[in-house]
């Protein structure tokens, strides 16, 4: 009789990430904002540059991603030899995981942060530690108050997803100044090109301040290319150098490295987009408001949306799939009554809105 083969500790406490769904079942047209994508889909640049690389699949990528790093580098004002790309930046935050934290350490993140951070903690055998939040917004002080002497890494999604919310700064320097030395501060600034805030920064002096602080970033986002998996991190000298001893070697695919070179250098169609996501942000929290709704005021590419309770959060996502729109539920990240909406074009979301409009008057 064959036995089990046991896994690593921790694996067997992952919830597997549900990701937003695609598809409703007998609708032809359906509209999705429920992932967070860009609203216009890549740049056409990307698009021929990627129509280009085609004929070229059967070789091996650059492993080293010499020319992608050498344009976010340019882009950013960045030394490219600290920069690690990676498939997605669900990947450098699993390999940051993998490399620097297991049994016995802690690994701890804000009380409604992306899912990906305890699920990356429990694959490499460490403890996920939620901290409280404070209105929706990662509280430095309750982050400071969890730290313990097995804390290892903390995450800080700043923006955060999925309250929108954001951390100045100051405070983001104040919460790097109260942690040990010896703790890894991992910033995802995955959503910062959406910012617009004065006194919002996504990190790179924080990084470039000490050997202690690293930042993520992702090409799925306002570049769009959600579908190529690409991201990245910029990093000390030191971890840049570990994450490339722990990553696999061939981790971006050349079509995803030629797309977001491409993408990088459109920056006229990062402008529109930007611009169009900021505004339509805008526009919908107050008609969400203005329909007596809650909002967090979002700075990133997707509003979070409060109703009065669970039920009618899930009777409004019931009835916005009737209609053919697909929204994110939020009661995995411990927000039953909220739906979060992802920014899609202006005819998408004068549609969407229309709709909630229509639940609200036929539930009074």
């Amino acid at each position: 009789m064959s036995k089990t083969i046991p896994t690593r500790p921790g694996i067997s406490n992952i919830t597997p990430y549900v990701a937003g769904e695609s598809k409703l079942g007998g609708k032809t047209q359906v509209i999705k904002l429920s992932s967070n994508e860009g609203a216009f889909g890549p740049s056409p640049k990307a698009l021929e540059a990627l129509a280009a690389a085609a004929k070229d699949v059967n070789l091996y990528p650059d492993a080293g991603s010499n020319a992608l790093r050498a344009a976010i580098g340019e882009h950013f004002g960045l030394d490219p030899d600290r920069i690690v790309c990676g498939a997605g930046s669900d990947e450098i935050i699993s390999l940051l995981c993998f490399a620097y934290a297991g049994p016995g350490d802690e690994v701890l993140y804000s009380e409604h942060g992306f899912l990906m951070y305890p699920i990356s903690a429990h694959a490499a055998g460490a403890t996920p530690v939620k901290a409280p939040e404070s209105n929706l917004t990662t509280d430095v002080d309750a982050v400071l108050s969890c730290v313990t002497d097995n804390t290892r890494i903390v995450f800080i999604a700043n923006p955060n997803n999925p309250t929108g919310t954001y951390l100045s700064a100051k405070e983001m320097k104040r919460l790097r100044d109260g942690l040990p030395q010896n703790v890894l501060l991992v910033i995802d600034a995955a959503y910062a090109e959406f910012v617009d805030q004065d006194d919002y920064n996504a990190g790179m002096d924080l990084v470039d301040a000490g050997q202690n602080t690293v930042m993520t970033r992702t090409f799925s986002k306002l570049f769009a290319l959600g579908g190529l998996r690409v991201g990245w991190g910029y990093c000390p000298t030191e971890i840049a150098d570990t994450l490339n001893r722990v990553r696999g070697p061939f981790n971006v695919s050349s079509a995803g490295q030629t797309a977001a070179i491409a993408s990088l250098a459109d920056q006229e169609f990062q402008d529109m987009s930007r611009q169009h996501t900021q505004d339509w942000r805008t526009k919908t929290e107050v008609a969400l408001q203005a329909l007596g709704l809650k909002t967090t005021n979002s700075v990133a590419n997707f509003v979070l949306v409060e109703f009065k309770d669970a039920a009618t959060a899930e009777g409004c996502d019931a009835y916005l799939r009737e209609n053919g729109i697909l929204v994110r539920r939020m009661n995995g990240y411990g927000l039953p009554s909220c739906l979060r909406i992802s920014i899609g074009t202006g005819e998408q979301m004068e549609t969407c809105l229309a709709t909630i409009r229509l639940f609200l008057e036929d539930t009074l």
